[in-house]
């Protein structure tokens, strides 16, 4: 690929891009956005309340009802990660908030959950990430509101007095421009990008992720998704690319403890977009710098098609995160722009709006899958084979067929989220279907 230079004003964006989004979290993000924003209201309210209610939207219960909060002794809920929020947690370290959390935190919460010290809510008619924890205690109230991204506080109220706000508009500007993104430009970027920009956010995402895979590799966490294809299928490359990513969402939905580097808002698009790259780069004997720059390329490409998705959506984010990291496979292997294209579009073509029906255990086969499809879509790509402008939401422009992705999974897919939370809930009783 040509040595070509951004605008400053692109390569800079992209940087802060990526210090943003590949941040550290621990345990599922939805339930520790709750905790988070629990123990910040606890913190604004200045001491134990008396209880808590949570006004949650559609996909936040979606993602927390089936997976373990981290650190919780194997507990799950909504109320369960408010309560350790509010009882242990630690507001300053935010997606780490329940680090600190102890085993007497554990055991209050347990009791505090069978009081009923949490009140659970479905807000409808909201933006899809969308939290408000409201704590109260001898006669004061605090009240805080996240939106849109897990530790965006948009909103502090205490005792009926707002006392901190945040326009979302004003977002964008601080954590970089996602509209500039594109796939030409994230190759340039990734091309040139001075190594001492990307050395401690890839490098941290390297080694967490490669962490908690190997932690889901050794021990028993939920369906075994990453012990089972190593087991069955051996341990060839593409076995290990699938394995080692579906491991570490094994153990992450299965309550371990250790944090791992997300990707758009996800700690399991964060090991998606990361493991299958680095297992590839171990099989070929890509140098340090061959395998960050791949990282960068497959961050960034996936930040760039969820952009268009959204946040929390139906539209399964593996697939978003292991097309990220095909086209950084082919990108590691030489691959030109054309051939990254051909692997994304390959990618969509295949397994494009897996739905989303929540974080729990399938996730991890799910991600198996995902990765599967974007290795295939690799190899098409380098044999220079693909599936044609025409068929189905291929178009002839590489970014208009992400962009119709991005539509199907943030409108066509809209009343399918709708209907999977109905289901969840028991809104519709399926056995009268």
């Amino acid at each position: 690929m040509g040595k070509q230079q951004l605008d400053k004003h692109v390569y800079d964006n992209f940087v802060m891009i990526l210090k943003d989004e590949l941040v550290p979290a621990l345990g599922c993000t939805e339930p520790i956005a709750i905790a988070y924003a629990a123990a910040k209201a606890r913190e604004v309210l200045g001491q134990m309340p008396e209880s808590i209610e949570m006004c949650c939207s559609g996909n936040i219960i979606k993602n927390v009802k089936g997976v373990t909060v981290p650190n919780s002794n194997g507990l799950r809920g909504i109320d369960v990660a408010a309560t350790l929020g509010v009882v242990g947690g630690d507001a300053s370290r935010e997606l780490e908030v329940l680090e600190s959390v102890t085993s007497e935190d554990v055991e209050k919460t347990k009791e505090l959950v069978k009081q009923g010290f949490c009140r659970c809510t479905l807000q409808e008619g909201v933006e899809n990430l969308y939290i408000v924890a409201k704590v109260y205690g001898k006669g004061h109230s605090a009240e805080v509101t996240i939106i849109n991204r897990h530790t965006l506080i948009t909103k502090i109220v205490k005792d009926g007095e707002i006392i901190y706000e945040h326009k979302i508009s004003d977002s964008a500007a601080e954590k970089g421009d996602k509209s500039l993104l594109n796939v030409r430009d994230i190759l340039t970027f990734a091309d040139t990008v001075a190594m001492e920009e990307i050395e401690e956010v890839i490098g941290n995402q390297i080694e967490k992720n490669t962490a908690i895979s190997q932690e889901g590799v050794i021990h028993p966490y939920g369906a075994q998704i990453g012990r089972t294809l190593l087991d069955v299928f051996g341990n060839d490359v593409r076995t290990r690319a699938r394995a080692k990513a579906a491991a570490g969402s094994d153990a992450r939905m299965g309550g371990c403890a250790l944090p791992v580097v997300i990707n758009s808002g996800s700690g399991n698009q964060g090991m998606t977009v990361s493991l299958p790259v680095i297992e590839y780069a171990k099989e070929y004997d890509a140098t340090k710098e061959q395998l960050y720059r791949a990282l960068v390329v497959a961050n960034l490409i996936s930040i760039h098609q969820k952009k268009y998705i959204g946040s929390l959506s139906a539209y399964c984010g593996a697939v978003s995160a292991a097309c990220g990291a095909g086209a950084a496979i082919t990108y590691l292997r030489g691959g030109t722009y054309e051939e990254v294209g051909l692997t994304i579009i390959n990618t969509i073509g295949n397994v494009g709006g897996i739905v989303c029906d929540g974080a729990k255990s399938s996730c991890a086969a799910k991600i198996a899958s995902a990765v599967d499809a974007a290795i295939l879509a690799h190899y098409m790509a380098m044999k220079h084979m693909s599936f044609q402008p025409g068929e189905g939401i291929i178009q002839e422009d590489l970014e208009d067929t992400i962009k119709g992705m991005g539509y199907i999974g943030r409108v066509g897919m809209k009343l399918t989220d709708t209907e999977i939370l109905n289901i969840m809930i028991d809104r519709v009783d399926v056995h009268q279907l």
